[in-house]
């Protein structure tokens, strides 16, 4: 079986090639990466092959399906535009004949149409090829990510959430669910897995976490929505991730909380990472 992996550069495609080879499965894997002289340094320690693939030029998606069996999809951030850059991929994955996209998600995607991966994910099961569908809850790495210049520099969490619940996971129990379905993808055809691990905090809660676990005050400030809109322009942010914070943090406020689910101890057989244990593992990167 032939895998190419979209996105196996990024904190997710690393995670799941770091479970691969903590593994030892005997995968046959491909990276689509657009830059392959330069993006290729950063898979040196990973058994895997570099293919030239770009979302942003569709015709990149041709050489790069052909002769796959298994396509990993996840959908970078800047790019929402399903019709676009999604529709012209997925109709090539019909012609190249794949055989099975696991695609990695968000959990609440069957019920929020407003969000790109819900359309993808109706694009996938309406192509008719066999598919996994992974939906991860809020993943812990945003605090060594996106959250990490307030979470340091201010020693704060600043975002309009109040005191909204979220379910959390660790990336590296993605990776771990994702290399198990890479060795046994025919256990997982037409499935759906929400990826949490066991608990339901808020972001006051995960302050208290941070506070005990760096040994120094975390503080939760939730602005309004002008607030974090103001703020976050000021900083530079750009626009649009701006408007992807505010559907990720503030719109919850009035949503049902999300629940938590055994999927990842039913896959791995291992429990989930706590958001203590997240802590601990990532000091150096969250002080």
């Amino acid at each position: 079986m032939k895998i190419l992996l979209t996105g196996a550069t990024g904190n997710v495609g690393i995670s799941v090639l770091k479970a691969i080879a903590s593994s030892g499965a005997n995968l046959e894997l491909y990276a689509g990466i657009r830059n392959i002289r330069t993006d290729r340094l950063k898979l040196k320690d990973y058994n895997v092959s570099p293919v030239n693939f770009d979302f942003e030029n569709a015709a990149t998606f041709r050489d790069a399906l052909q002769s796959m069996d298994i396509l990993f999809l996840l959908r970078p951030p800047n790019l929402a535009d399903v019709s676009r850059f999604f529709k012209p991929l997925i109709q090539e994955a019909i012609r190249s004949k794949i055989q099975h996209i696991i695609f990695l998600s968000v959990q609440g995607a069957e019920k929020s149409k407003i969000i790109p991966h819900h359309k993808i994910e109706r694009l996938i099961v309406e192509s008719r090829i066999a598919c996994t569908l992974l939906r991860p809850a809020y993943f812990m790495q945003n605090f060594t990510t996106t959250l990490r210049n307030d979470l340091v520099q201010h020693q704060r969490i600043f975002l309009p959430a109040r005191k909204a619940k979220f379910t959390l996971i660790d990336l590296d129990d993605v990776g771990k669910v994702a290399a198990k379905i890479f060795s046994e993808p025919q256990k997982h055809i037409n499935k759906i897995y929400e990826l949490t691990n066991n608990e339901i905090l808020t972001f006051g809660e995960m302050a208290e976490k941070l506070s005990a676990g760096l040994n120094k005050p975390i503080r939760f400030i939730s602005p309004n929505f002008f607030q974090f809109f103001i703020t976050k322009r000021k900083e530079k942010m750009p626009f649009a991730f701006i408007l992807v914070m505010i559907m990720i943090h503030y719109f919850p406020r009035f949503q049902k909380t999300q629940k938590t689910t055994s999927c990842v101890k039913i896959i791995t057989s291992c429990e989930p990472k706590s958001f203590d244990e997240f802590v601990t593992s990532n000091k150096t990167q969250l002080s």
